[in-house]
């Protein structure tokens, strides 16, 4: 019976200490992310809410914006998803200083795309072109200066890379509240 208990009792610390190895190892990792890293995971943890909130929304549905009281003139849901595909795609030209690969409109993504299917395409085809942006940003340029996208005067890789999540996010909540004043539960509240 001792023996036993000796027995189950090395066992375990055996395994919390591999346990605790392990999580040494992980932890180590996780200090070693790159600038670039950082700043992707932020936009992919964006990008996976939005797209299924996106998704979640019945096509006929994309024209619903609510009306009553302080809504009054609102974008739609369709909208709103092409606003936020337009600034990343208006970021992410700023950050690789080139024109947008696509029309942005006046940030409100081109009329053509109005289906569904192009809305969510437009969106994630934006989101793979920030990526690209993102990918391109390291410690060496992060408070380097480009060409604002937004009037005059100039600002850091890393102002626009957080921006991509801060302005997706402001959205997405917008979304949130068109989804469930149509009975839809946000998938990432699910």
């Amino acid at each position: 019976m001792i023996r036993k208990f000796v027995y189950v009792a090395m066992c375990l610390l055996a395994l919390s200490v591999f346990a605790g190895a392990e999580e040494k190892k992980k932890s180590k990792k996780e200090e070693h992310r790159t600038v670039t890293q950082v700043l992707d995971r932020t936009t992919n943890n964006l990008e996976r809410d939005l797209i299924p909130a996106a998704e979640a929304m019945p096509e006929e549905k994309y024209g619903f914006a609510p009306t009553e009281g302080e809504f009054k003139g609102v974008r739609t849901f369709a909208q709103q998803i092409k606003h936020v595909a337009a600034v990343n795609y208006e970021l992410g030209a700023a950050i690789l200083e080139e024109k947008p690969p696509v029309d942005i409109g006046d940030e409100s993504g081109p009329a053509s795309v109005q289906t569904k299917a192009d809305v969510l395409k437009y969106l994630k085809d934006s989101f793979v072109y920030v990526h690209k942006a993102i990918q391109t940003i390291n410690e060496k340029n992060l408070v380097g200066t480009v060409k604002s996208p937004f009037g005059e005067g100039s600002v850091t890789r890393l102002s626009l890379a957080t921006s991509v999540s801060w302005h997706g996010f402001d959205h997405y909540g917008q979304m949130v509240v068109y989804l469930r004043m149509n009975g839809i539960i946000p998938p990432a509240s699910r």
